[in-house]
């Protein structure tokens, strides 16, 4: 996709390098048309998307050799992989109000550094407590990474590019699901549990390099926006009630959909006896059910509206939860069909829900409604990890004993989340953005729930 193709010559007023603000030319040293200059930061914000989205979602399918490894039980690996949620919930809190006081490139490539740092520590771990401190290093940096990365397209990109950066930019998570994960994991199989973090961080740190020399400074909102503190931040954003509604939304979703997926690798090899060597063709086939059906409920909840079309994914939701966390030992193409058709529901009601959520926000609000929606959206993953974790012991078989019933949990929560969405309420007219799902979009959304809980479709809808 040409995110340029609209503007063979641009005037100055369509091009963002030729104002000081964005000093690119002085930044790269050379000549290169303004065409060429965006693409490479836009494959910047890709290749950085993908890596820490990769990064988050690969640790999951990994149990299998986690637990051998560092003699793990259902809580100890919950804490790993809430370990990242919290930190980046946390920090996405403490941190949001202040990074406006800092060009963009500072922080995208502090961030990046210490999230690369973060990950080479976790293939590096030679103890589960040291493991479990990795992951927070890495949640720390990481957890905003997908905030500034839009943040950088609205800078950058003229508006009549910019949905096509963003759509470029949203495909990463896509392209994590179908292809990382799954050759992370291989990779993960056949060399160990540390192989991945090692090729992430390998991947990531040329592309920081490149990202030092052609990233424009990006500072000039440093004197055009007012810097709020912290208690002002925290007011505006949890004391409004359409926000409040909002984050209730956010906070059971994430919740119900991590209470299950922490563990979905693990009590598929334990439980149902799938081969490890299968898992990558699992969440390959999830990933792909995923990109070809997000698009469709995006455009079907364009049609009929995104409520109900919620109500019939959360529902159709709450039943394969119910569904995965009950099943017997069943053959390959079965477990297949299954964890496909959760991770298109799972991520499938996204699609509506990022729709009503940006919608319910003021424009005006949004950039700063973003950090504290990141910021909720990890800690309820992190805590649906944590208590999935509590709520289930190992058998001597090594099977999981209790996953039925964190499936009855997960699917009462995501039954009420249709109440909660009930109650959320359109701020005025809403953005034709905000109405129209599009496609990019709702690949992103869709990975959102699948995955990560990282980050971004309200800057999306906002650029």
């Amino acid at each position: 996709m040409d995110v340029t193709s609209e503007a063979s010559s641009p005037t100055p007023r369509e091009n963002p390098y030729a104002s000081s603000q964005l000093p690119v030319t002085q930044a790269i040293g050379g000549n290169e048309p303004p065409v060429f200059r965006e693409k490479l930061i836009l494959l910047i914000l890709v290749i950085v998307q993908f890596t820490s989205i990769v990064d988050f979602m690969v640790i999951i399918p990994l149990e299998p050799q986690l637990k051998p490894a560092f003699g793990l039980s259902p809580s100890d690996f919950g804490w790993i992989v809430s370990a990242y949620t919290f930190a980046a919930g946390i920090v996405a809190l403490l941190l949001s109000p202040f990074l406006d006081r800092f060009g963009r490139r500072t922080a995208f490539t502090t961030l990046y550094s210490g999230f690369l740092l973060g990950t080479l520590a976790c293939g590096l771990a030679p103890t589960y407590h040291t493991l479990l401190a990795a992951r927070f290093v890495t949640g720390a940096f990481g957890g905003l990474l997908g905030g500034i990365a839009l943040a950088i397209v609205g800078d950058v990109f003229p508006e009549h590019r910019r949905g096509r950066a963003s759509g470029m930019l949203m495909a990463s998570f896509a392209l994590a699901s179908i292809f990382g994960v799954p050759i992370g994991l291989y990779l993960g199989q056949q060399f160990g549990w540390h192989t991945p973090f090692f090729i992430i961080a390998g991947l990531g740190l040329p592309i920081l390099f490149l990202a030092l020399r052609v990233l424009p400074r990006l500072d000039e909102h440093r004197s055009a926006r007012k810097i709020e503190s912290l208690g002002e931040y925290l007011r505006e954003m949890f004391l409004n009630r359409n926000h409040q509604w909002a984050f209730a939304l956010t906070v059971l979703m994430q919740f119900g959909g991590f209470l299950v997926v922490t563990f979905l690798s693990a009590y598929l090899v334990q439980n149902l006896k799938i081969e490890k060597e299968s898992l990558p063709y699992l969440y390959s086939l999830g990933g792909a059910m995923t990109l070809i059906g997000s698009p469709l409920i995006g455009r079907w909840a364009d049609k009929v509206g995104k409520p109900p079309v919620y109500r019939v994914m959360a529902i159709a939701a709450a039943a394969v939860y119910l569904l995965v966390t009950h099943m017997p030992p069943v053959p390959l193409v079965v477990a297949m069909f299954t964890m496909g058709l959760l991770m298109l529901c799972n991520g499938g009601r996204m699609v509506p829900a990022m729709a009503m959520i940006t919608s319910s926000v003021a424009p005006a609000r949004r950039g700063s409604f973003l950090g504290a929606y990141s910021a909720v959206q990890h800690l309820s993953a992190g805590l649906g990890s944590f208590v999935a974790g509590k709520m289930m012991t190992t058998a001597a078989d090594n099977s999981f004993v209790g996953y039925g019933n964190v499936g009855i949990l997960a699917s009462g929560v995501t039954l009420l989340t249709v109440w909660i969405a009930s109650q959320l309420r359109i701020y005025e007219e809403p953005t034709a953005l905000a109405e129209e799902t599009s496609i990019p979009e709702a690949i992103a959304a869709a990975a959102q729930g699948n995955a990560d809980a990282t980050d971004p479709l309200v800057a999306t809808v906002e650029s």
